[in-house]
């Protein structure tokens, strides 16, 4: 069931009465049933709010029969319901003024600001957490005092307050946030957030969502040259539009084509006109003190990465990515510097092989002669001579174990691979009957299996899908080919979006019907002053 009702049956705030008059007493029922109704315009309200079948089943009488997770959320959804139909709670605002040390000059007066819980009510059975509520000196509960009270100072403790920024969106500030705006629907919510999380826009610290250096390059780029269409009130507007089309009220093509010739016109305007150093957003760092060349930080296909130089250089500009934790509206000129340190040549190995560590596309790693080493746990900007050679030695020992057969004249071996024994020749990969023995296999065997097995590919990126389009690339054509350079993220957004957008456009040529949208020591004498403040759950 999918809800944000917050209705409850008459039936169902019947028996919760009567369930709050028997655990908490008269006093602790509200005088009259609480009537609440939903603020978002977009709210699913076909079934009633989320609520226990039967309210008089206490989270303590089935806690032995449900599990943790399941007992928290029963008794989440428990307290709240019930304290919605109980009294408010009810609290003294009370200022207090102690006076310190004796009489005279030398006198202290010491003043505290809070309030005094007087009736409990709702709080008795739930309190909302305060996550998102910055505190003041009026937030405080006091004891009950009296003037005349005498005090006895168990401690100074010196505090120092700051103005602080709103905090970041938790999830359920997130999700409130779009619900206050209009935006999205209960069923759109789950997909907006594994987006955001999918897409690297965010990372999550404490519970609370951080932009990346992607997320913040791709909101500014948005909010530069699509503003219209990152605006709060556009998606609101065009959720009142689709609600709309669904209800009858409005035709589906006019509202299509408002939408559709403005975007494309700014699509392929931004295309053009905007280069790949403003979509990446550089930010200068200052120069290289070997090479007098600028630097700078930028985002690139694999990620954020420093250049020594530009593209219009004589020599290749240097590049080094940032390491885990960098930011690149936070680096500084010589934390840039420090990264251009690789490769570090270690020394050699036993073979008089030279051993360097790096980072590459794929991490970190160590090379020793031809062969590379991943490295998961050590940094290559501090790994020693010594902790190399362990790695080397591990993988060494690994691919030992691995090797089953050689047949170095054929270019075959029989390895030992995640899911058993395999046949391979580099360019194709042969199972291994299980009924045979992989040691006992003969060349003529595998050269048959290998036959037989289809042609290895290396996914969207790989080396043999690449050279089969480029080799493709100049059918019917003379001369030399040259592939494009790899386009920024967010250019190449918006290539995706012309490109199937492009399909959608001869509406004529075929009448699809559209799709429905989702539905909606010291003592001292006290004098206080008091007054009261209801507090409603």
């Amino acid at each position: 069931m999918r809800t944000d009702s917050l209705n409850l049956s008459q039936e169902a705030i019947g028996q919760i009465r009567e369930v709050i008059v028997q655990l908490y007493g008269q006093a602790g029922l509200a005088e009259e049933p609480r009537i609440y109704r939903t603020k978002s315009k977009n709210a699913q309200e076909a079934h009633e709010a989320i609520r226990p079948t039967a309210a008089s089943v206490v989270p303590a009488d089935i806690e032995s029969k449900l599990e943790s997770d399941q007992f928290r959320l029963y008794s989440l959804i428990w307290k709240r319901t019930v304290a919605c139909q109980m009294a408010p709670a009810i609290f003294d605002t009370v200022a207090v003024e102690m006076l310190a040390g004796a009489d005279g000059p030398k006198r202290t007066v010491l003043r505290a600001n809070g309030s005094t819980l007087v009736t409990p009510g709702y709080i008795s059975v739930y309190q909302e957490g305060m996550d998102d509520v910055v505190q003041d000196d009026s937030d405080h509960v006091l004891p009950p005092m009296k003037e005349g009270d005498q005090v006895r100072l168990t401690g100074v403790v010196p505090t120092q307050h700051f103005t602080e920024p709103p905090p970041r969106f938790s999830e359920a500030s997130l999700v409130k946030a779009l619900e206050e705006y209009g935006i999205g629907r209960p069923s759109t919510y789950a997909s907006i957030i594994s987006t955001l999380r999918d897409r690297q826009y965010v990372d999550i610290e404490s519970r609370r969502f951080t932009a990346t250096d992607i997320g913040k390059i791709v909101s500014r780029f948005l909010t530069q040259y699509f503003t219209t269409y990152v605006d709060y009130d556009f998606t609101a507007k065009m959720e009142d539009s689709l609600d709309a089309v669904a209800n009858g009220e409005q035709e589906w093509v006019p509202l299509l084509d408002k939408f559709w010739k403005p975007f494309i016109k700014l699509v392929n305007h931004t295309e053009t006109s905007v280069s790949r150093e403003e979509v990446a957003q550089a930010r200068d760092l200052g120069k290289d003190p070997a090479s007098g060349k600028p630097m700078s930080v930028r985002m690139g296909r694999f990620g954020p990465f420093v250049q020594i130089g530009t593209k219009d250089d004589e020599d290749k500009p240097r590049f080094a990515g940032l390491r885990p934790g960098q930011k690149m509206d936070a680096i500084t000129h010589a934390e840039a510097i420090e990264l251009f340190k690789l490769p570090r040549k270690l020394g050699l190995t036993a073979a008089g092989e030279e051993i360097t560590a790096n980072v590459g596309r794929f991490g970190p790693y160590v090379k020793f002669g031809a062969k590379y080493v991943s490295l998961k746990t050590d940094d290559p900007y501090e790994i020693t001579h010594e902790r190399a050679l362990e790695v080397i030695r591990e993988k060494e020992i690994a691919d030992a174990n691995r090797l089953i057969l050689d047949f170095p004249d054929a270019g075959i071996q029989v390895l030992n691979g995640r899911y058993g024994p395999y046949i391979t020749d580099k360019s194709r990969n042969a199972k291994i009957p299980k009924d045979r023995d992989p040691k006992s296999v003969t060349l003529e065997e595998c050269q048959s299996l290998l036959a037989a097995a289809p042609v290895r590919t290396f996914g969207k990126w790989g080396r043999k899908n690449g050279a089969a389009k480029k080799q493709a690339a100049p059918k019917g054509r003379s001369g030399t080919v040259k592939g494009p350079a790899a386009p920024a993220p967010i250019a190449l957004a918006a290539k995706v979006v012309h490109a199937s957008a492009s399909k959608q456009e001869p509406a004529k040529a075929a009448a699809a019907k559209p799709k429905k949208p989702a539905a909606k020591p010291r003592t001292g004498k006290i004098k206080a002053k008091k007054s009261s403040a209801k507090k409603k759950p």
